[in-house]
């Protein structure tokens, strides 16, 4: 009775053990294609508008009036380096740490009180100010600044190998927590620069092919979802909350040891 548990333990020990050394490094970079960002907030007090022209000056946007725009961002960059344990031949979980990063290509559509404001002078946004002559559509366009997260995550992934091949495929999800960054400061004027530590959900699909026993090469896509990014504005008593979804292309390697 006793050695026929003994081998049923170790049958059980056999199956739920990979064929494969248990640990690994891994390390990627890629291609962060951030999509548009719908800013959106609140003015936290009474504000008095600057002479807009086509707003006049002193006009006073109670406390909780909405604001917002729409900000459009160029492809950047993506780079992460994971410790992880493989449970078996087709289940892993890992930790990650990554960082992206995406340079603000345009602003567009600023709206307050559900008034579009891109045909006003730009010292509509200055209490006090006299005309500068040039609208706010034309101060925005100039998008500079950048949104920026680094993050932790957990992951669990599902390998299936492609029988006889070297080649495997790969689907996963994700959990974490990241330091989101944002800085929007269209023609040199600073309007957000701000840090919140947001909470993330990502996917992860793609394939593999091994060079070997302990080395593999991958390629995928990612899709990431962070919480809004609660922030303050460095030039309006505002209050923002700033989207953040990515789409990610990688490439990457993994050692296993």
């Amino acid at each position: 009775m006793t050695k026929s548990l003994l081998l049923s333990f170790a049958a059980l020990a056999a199956l739920s053990s990979p064929a494969v050394a248990q640990s690994y490094v891994s390390g990627s970079v890629g291609a962060n294609m951030q999509t548009d960002s719908d800013n959106s907030g609140a003015f936290s007090r009474d504000f008095a508008t600057g002479d807009g022209v086509a707003v006049p000056p002193g006009t006073v946007l109670p406390s909780g009036t909405d604001v917002g725009w729409t900000t459009e961002f160029d492809t950047g960059l993506f780079v992460s380096a994971a410790y992880g344990y493989r449970l078996n031949d087709m289940f892993r979980v890992e930790a990650e740490l990554s960082y992206q990063s995406a340079d603000v290509d345009t602003h567009v559509d600023v709206q307050a009180g559900g008034g579009a404001l891109g045909a006003a002078d730009a010292a509509v946004l200055i209490t006090g100010s006299a005309p500068l002559g040039v609208t706010v559509a034309d101060l925005v366009a100039d998008g500079q600044g950048e949104l920026t997260s680094t993050g932790l995550a957990l992951n669990g992934y599902y390998d299936l190998p492609i029988e006889g091949t070297p080649f495997a495929l790969y689907a996963g999800a994700g959990l974490g927590l990241a330091e989101v960054k944002v800085e929007y400061a269209p023609s040199g004027v600073g309007i957000v620069d701000d840090t919140e530590m947001s909470g993330f959900v990502q996917a992860m699909a793609g394939g593999s092919y091994a060079i070997s026993e302990s080395t593999a090469f991958y390629a995928g896509y990612r899709y990431r979802a962070f919480e809004d990014a609660e922030t303050d504005s460095a030039l309006i008593p505002a209050s923002l909350d700033v989207e953040n979804t990515s789409h990610i292309l990688e490439l990457g390697v993994r050692y296993s040891f």
